[in-house]
């Protein structure tokens, strides 16, 4: 019996990290629409995209994890929904702010991906899509930040942001 507790355990947090992955590609939808309009529509700097699209994509992220993801349970504290979203904002201020920023100065400035990206822009090209291998550069760094970004969220938001405190 103690066996299937611990196998329906694994399988609750399996889908909860899943529902976690659906609701950042919602998230990483929000983040990149936000940061590719602030940078090609309005001209603000790589920086200031990537900040604006992290103040709107984390509260879009709260609202929809602590909808579907991190739910309430009957057998712990009620959450008091502000502290929660301070929280959420604390834990992406890591990933979405600070290792976003440090990484996104190791792709365009300390390694320069754009300078390895000159054939995938002609390539492109003949796709009637018109890039500068710069340009390139900075709408593929979010993808690649992610990689990291995405399982650090995961168990901050699980273990702290959204934790509760079992009732006494």
């Amino acid at each position: 019996m103690k066996q299937e507790g611990k196998k329906n355990s694994k399988y609750a947090s399996l889908w909860q990290f899943l529902k976690f992955g659906l609701v950042g590609v919602m998230n990483t939808i929000v983040n990149y629409t936000v940061y590719s309009i602030c940078y090609y529509a309005f001209h603000t700097s790589v920086h200031i995209a990537n900040i604006m699209g992290f103040i709107i994509s984390v509260f879009t992220a709260f609202l929809l994890q602590s909808r579907f993801v991190f739910k309430e349970s009957e057998d712990g504290e009620h959450r008091v929904w502000w502290k929660v979203l301070i929280k959420t904002y604390i834990s992406y201020a890591f990933t979405g702010l600070f290792l976003t920023e440090v990484l996104l100065i190791l792709w365009l400035n300390v390694l320069n991906i754009g300078q390895y990206l000159e054939p995938v822009t002609e390539w492109l090209l003949g796709f009637g899509m018109r890039f500068s291998p710069e340009d390139l550069a900075v709408s593929i760094a979010p993808f690649l930040n992610m990689a990291l970004t995405i399982p650090i969220n995961f168990c901050v938001n699980k273990f702290w942001a959204y934790r509760q405190k079992d009732k006494k």
